[in-house]
Parts: structure tokens; sequence; C-alpha cells
């Protein structure tokens, strides 16, 4: 996947992670599967994948390529979080 390309809704859970405090690196320019965001608040932090929850499961599925580097990031003992919607941004 090239980057830059980005879900209808991306924006939107960006700027929810910032108005409620987090510290936001949008990472979707870089592509090829590397999670979408990066947040920190405090002592917590969170690699996120953000999805269209407006559109059906199937285009919901992971890219081969955002399957790897989530396996890669969990082997290193960190998990990302696919957000599905802005309400998502809520419960971490």
């Amino acid at each position: 996947m090239r980057g830059g390309r980005v879900d209808a809704n991306h924006a939107a859970v960006r700027d929810e992670f910032r108005r409620l405090g987090w510290v936001v690196e949008d990472l979707s320019h870089i592509g090829h599967g590397v999670p979408d965001l990066y947040c920190e608040k405090g002592d917590k932090y969170v690699f996120a994948e953000v999805k269209d929850g407006n559109k059906p499961p199937s285009k919901r599925r992971l890219t081969e390529d955002e399957v790897f580097w989530h396996e890669i990031l969990r082997r290193a003992g960190v998990t990302v979080r696919i957000i599905e919607r802005v309400e998502d941004v809520a419960a971490l």
C-alpha cells in the first residue's frame, strides 16, 4: 500500500485522541502496513490502526502488510489497537 491513503474517519479518530490529551504522531504517510497512529499520554502508549466502522467487515480486514506489522509489534510486546469509531478512543 502506498502512503497517504487513509480511512474516512482517520482525521476524526486522530483529533479525538488529541482532544482527550494524547500526543499523536500520524504515521499514515509511511504506508506499507505501518500502524496509522502512535499515541502517548503519560506512561501509556498506543499504536492504532484506523478502520472505517461504517464499511462492511470485508472492507475492514487488515492487509497482508498490516498483519505483518501487527505481528512484528506483538513479538516486541506491543499491541496495535484497531479503532473503528471515534467512540473507541475513549475506551483506551
